[in-house]
């Protein structure tokens, strides 16, 4: 969240359910000196409404890509852009990518994800 703001993107907040974490993510915030100008929320992702977002930002695991897939397909609009830190999305082909191993990232434009699902829904069978 901090990286996206120093980048331009703005608002720039984060989601976080487990108290800890949420308090870590603040404190370093705050300690880079970002404090106030960046903010973490303690939500559900699952619950929050994307519709809005432009730039989603996700490290998660491999076990959570495919139903994240499927809300950031129903919710975001097509000029948002999904950057999956450590693990990319199984079905999604990325727009670029960046690092390798641990440190990879992979980007996707929604509105290429959303062709390219289109794409092969018409040429599979009924």
């Amino acid at each position: 969240v901090v990286e996206a703001y120093k980048r331009g993107l703005r608002p720039a907040v984060g989601y976080e359910l487990n108290p800890w974490l949420l308090c870590l993510s603040n404190y370093r915030a705050w300690k880079a000196g970002y404090g106030g100008k960046v903010s973490f929320l303690k939500e559900d992702l699952w619950k929050v409404n994307l519709s809005d977002c432009y730039n989603v930002i996700v490290f998660l695991a491999p076990s959570v890509k495919p139903p994240l897939a499927a809300k950031l397909l129903a919710e975001l609009p097509d000029e948002a852009r999904v950057v999956a830190g450590r693990f990319p999305f199984p079905s999604w082909t990325p727009t670029s990518t960046l690092g390798q191993g641990l440190e990879q990232v992979w980007a996707y434009d929604m509105k290429e994800v959303r062709q390219a699902a289109r794409s092969g829904a018409e040429g599979s069978p009924v």
